[in-house]
């Protein structure tokens, strides 16, 4: 961390002042009685230093002691995502992230496997290259509970003290990784989009912020593990090898560790549902649609293409569409074949969650919109004009369907 100085001696006059406070977008200076005040809204962006008169502004970082010995945290934990023993993909795609960040440094690579009757899916991690798979596997540990996986993720960190830990941001994952994270007072940076790896083992984390407008480079530089969770569908999953690699290494979390104020009574499985983030095509529509009854062309269009309907956030507040449908950091993150956005403005938070896609069709009447920033093909045009022409085409048998 750090603070903001305002060097009052180089504010020599009001055309100096006036410009220092119009370059704040929370409106956290102001001028009181000539003097330049610092508010409570200040965010530490730090825009004033970057693009304000030069000189009045100063960002001076926090001294801080190193309070880790940073060569005693050795590899880079995966935490292995499951139902049943059935591994959730996002800790493949997770795997190979964490195989290119290990060759940065020189680490391991090691995935945690907690749950029970698991011994039998444990071979299916070593296809995918990684160096040591920890299992835990106790019949108290059938089902996800979140004081018991605690203790038992707990375990494997005091046993092999990795540097780095990545968990998918999944509903357990989002449960597990704060735990985790408090238990042994260090940073978590959540719905990571970008990472990387210094030489000296400090994570790289970057995920957008302040409302997608910037994206944030966040570091643990003083703390060990460093953790983060990531999206599924944001990084690339390694090919799956014949043949197995790495060592399996068990290890026991003791009986009083594993003591739960909560029993499970019952399960019920929810019935399964067609998913956007497995689409192969999808067709988005966006804030170019002018009323509700209008979604019916472009539901037409995903039908034709066999895609599935989605939408970005102002649609699912607007109530047109579930919360299942919104592609974005606030919804889901979709990595299909094709996707083809109607009427869509291209917003930071709704490109996260899409950005990956094979190949992106944006139609759109403003020439400079965001989208096409991303987009492999740009249609500048009404939508209510080029997506009718679309659909006769198909119809006609004039475009292809692949």
């Amino acid at each position: 961390m750090g603070k903001l100085i305002v060097h009052q001696d180089k504010i020599t006059s009001a055309e100096i002042m006036e410009a220092v406070i119009a370059v704040c977008p929370f409106n956290a200076l102001e001028n009181n009685d000539g003097k330049l005040d610092i508010n409570a809204g200040c965010k530490l962006c730090k825009l004033c230093v970057k693009k304000g008169p030069t000189g009045v502004m100063e960002f001076v970082e926090d001294e801080v002691k190193p309070s880790v010995d940073k060569s005693k945290w050795n590899g880079i934990a995966v935490y292995v995502e499951h139902e049943e023993g059935v591994i959730h993909p996002v800790t493949f795609e997770l795997i190979g992230k964490a195989k290119e960040l290990a060759a940065k440094i020189h680490h391991p690579v090691y995935a945690v496997f907690i749950g029970s009757d698991i011994k039998g899916h444990v071979d299916e991690l070593r296809h995918y290259g990684v160096d040591k798979v920890f299992c835990c596997d106790d019949p108290e540990l059938k089902y996800f509970k979140i004081e018991t996986y605690t203790s038992a993720f707990e375990a494997f960190i005091n046993k092999v003290r990795p540097t780095a830990i990545l968990v998918g941001a999944t509903s357990v994952g989002r449960q597990l990784a704060p735990r985790i994270a408090a238990r042994f007072k260090t940073g978590l940076t959540a719905d990571c989009t970008i990472l990387d790896m210094k030489e000296n083992t400090d994570l790289v984390q970057i995920r957008p912020a302040f409302g997608g407008n910037i994206m944030a480079e966040i570091h643990t530089p003083n703390h060990r593990p460093q953790m983060c969770t990531v999206r599924y569908k944001i990084m690339n999953a390694p090919e799956r090898s014949e043949s197995l690699t790495g060592e399996v290494e068990e290890f026991t979390v003791s009986k009083d560790k594993l003591k739960n104020r909560v029993d499970v009574l019952k399960t019920t499985k929810k019935p399964k549902e067609q998913s956007i983030e497995n689409a192969e095509i999808l067709v988005v529509a966006g804030r170019g649609i002018k009323k509700k009854e209008d979604l019916a062309m472009i539901e037409e269009l995903a039908e034709l293409l066999g895609g599935q309907l989605a939408c970005t956030r102002p649609m699912m507040e607007s109530g047109w569409f579930d919360a299942k449908h919104q592609i974005g950091l606030s919804g889901r993150t979709v990595r299909p074949k094709l996707i083809i956005t109607c009427g869509v403005s291209g917003a930071i938070q709704f490109v996260a969650g899409m950005n990956n896609s094979e190949n992106i069709i944006a139609i759109n009447s403003d020439p400079k919109a965001t989208i096409f920033d991303v987009a492999n093909y740009a249609i500048v045009g009404d939508i209510y004009e080029i997506v009718p022409q679309l659909i006769e085409k198909i119809k006609k048998g004039e475009a292809i369907v692949a």
